[in-house]
Parts: C-alpha cells; structure tokens; sequence
C-alpha cells in the first residue's frame, strides 16, 4: 500500500515537473518574440544602414554608428517638439487624473441622484459620435484650435478610465469610512482628498500610465486643431523628418544615383531612431509605477 502512494506520489511530481517545464519554455518562447522587435530597433538604431538594409539577423550591433540619432536631434523642430510634449503630457495627465477620479467617485456614491443614467449616457458615447467634421466644428465654434489650452484638455477625460475608477472605488472604499466620517463632521470634500485620494494610489497611477502615454503619442488631434508649427507635438515632427528624408530620397532618384542610394540607406536608421526617441521616454516611467499598476489593473478580476 504503501509503495503504490509513493509511486502515485512520485508519478504526480514527475508530471508537475514535466507541466512546468513545458509551460516555462512556451512562456520563454512568447518573451523572445515579444521582446525580440523591441530590442531589434534599438539595436537597429545604432547599427550601419547596410546590415540594416540588408536585414540581418541582429543580435548586436554591427558597424556602430549614431549616424541616425545625430540626424533626428540636429534638427531643432525636436527640441521644440520634445519641450511642447512635455508640457501637454504633464498638465493633461495631472488634469485628467483629478477629473477622472473625481468622476469615479461621483458614481460610485449611491447617494448620487440618477448615477445610473449618468453611467449610460457615458457609456454611450464610447460607441456613438458625431464624427470628425462636427467635432471639429464644435472645436472651431469654441475658439480653441491652435491653441495649447486644447491640446490639454482634448484627451484628458476617457470613458473606460472613468468606468475602471468608479469599479475601483465601489471596491475599496467602504460605505462603513464614509459613514464614520460623517460622523466626524467630515463633509464629501473633505472626504475624498483626504481619505479616498491615498486610499486610491493604485488607480491613479494606472491612470497616469494610460493618459501619459495617450498623450505622448498624440500626433492625429495636433495634426488636425493646430496650424501654428512652434505648438507642434514631438510625434508630430517626428512624423515631419520621417516624411522629409523618405520625400528627399525619392526626389534624389532623378538628379544623383548615389546621393539616392545614401538617403535610401539612412532613411532606415533615421526611422529606428525616431522609433526609440519617441518611446523611451515615456517607457523609462514605467518602472516608477509598476508596483501600483499592477495591482490596479487587477480591479474586478478577484471576487469574494
């Protein structure tokens, strides 16, 4: 009897070894392809035009060159760039955070007078628009495009953050603190900057991740509201250069074989370049919030 639950036991630990491992390698295998583009364009980036070009294989880089770095910030249009992004992305972020979380909290109260209309009126417009034209109307009617003040507040407040907050509060702020500091005297306002606020580090730092990226990367609401070139955006300069060497490299064609041949060869480190100066940045903030957006990207995915 005894034998047979060592071997049952034995057996068990075998295939829990021999399930891991499997389950390891297809991980391992899903990270390298994942991970393999990424490192491809900052290796890529650093790399000589005609491996590049040539697409090799590139586990290193070959031929080190800071050729197409030294032509994406000779150009002064990224400084420019860079300082504009920065300016939208933190005042945005900051901004959309206090509305969003003011939002949430609004909606999850039960106290509040028709939330759940409220809910499905925005809900709705997720799915339901004008379209461009009369947005763009609306915008022009308010006097706001070619203006900064837009470019912070056009993509402050999202639907899916406000719906993934109010699921946040419902869960993590109890009716039983807000009836204790009622008692207290503690009026709403008081209430949630200073009791709900730093109970909800978790889902204004995934708020932050999401706005600031979603404003990092905006190109498509600039290239349409703004006409003034010194308000530009960093993506939308990038796109310029990018659009620039690929046109001047087209044109070369014609008038000089080998000038064409070298702007066909650094047009593709200028893109892996542009690649890696537009997202570092906003990767390098990743790190400092993990720990938060972890554990609020989690909201709804445990019950009991």
């Amino acid at each position: 009897m005894e034998k047979t639950k060592k071997r049952s036991k034995g057996n068990r630990m075998t295939q829990d070894i021999v399930f891991n491992a499997v389950i390891v390698l297809l991980l391992l295998f899903l990270i390298v392809i994942m991970a393999y583009p990424i490192y491809f364009v900052l290796v890529a980036s650093f790399s000589d035009p005609t491996y590049v070009n040539n697409g090799d294989f590139l586990l290193y880089p070959k031929g080190f060159t800071l050729l197409g770095y030294e032509k994406v910030f000779e150009e002064s249009r990224v400084w420019i760039g860079y300082a504009n992004t920065i300016l939208y992305t933190a005042l945005g972020t900051a901004l959309g955070v206090f509305i969003t979380m003011m939002a949430g909290f609004a909606l999850s109260r039960k106290e509040l007078p028709f939330r759940n209309a409220f809910m499905g009126f925005f809900v709705f417009t997720m799915y339901f628009n004008g379209g461009l034209i009369p947005y763009y109307m609306v915008v022009k009617s308010l006097n706001l495009t070619n203006t900064r003040f837009l470019m912070i507040i056009i993509s402050a407040v999202a639907v899916y953050n406000i719906i993934i907050t109010r699921s946040f509060m419902l869960s993590n702020v109890a009716e039983e603190l807000r009836d204790a500091a009622r008692i207290d005297g503690c009026g709403d306002g008081r209430f949630f900057f200073q009791i709900v606020m730093p109970l909800s580090k978790a889902i204004a730092a995934v708020l932050v991740l999401y706005l600031a990226v979603t404003y990092w990367n905006s190109y498509f609401n600039p290239m349409i509201f703004l006409t003034d070139r010194s308000k530009y955006p960093l993506a939308l300069y990038l796109r310029e250069i990018l659009l620039t060497v690929s046109t001047n490299a087209q044109s070369s064609v014609t008038s000089d074989a080998s000038a064409a041949a070298m702007l066909q060869k650094m047009s593709q480190v200028i893109k892996y370049g542009i690649i890696v100066v537009s997202t570092l940045p906003i990767v390098c903030v990743y790190p400092f919030l993990q720990k938060y957006f972890v554990k609020g990207v989690m909201i709804g995915s445990i019950k009991g």
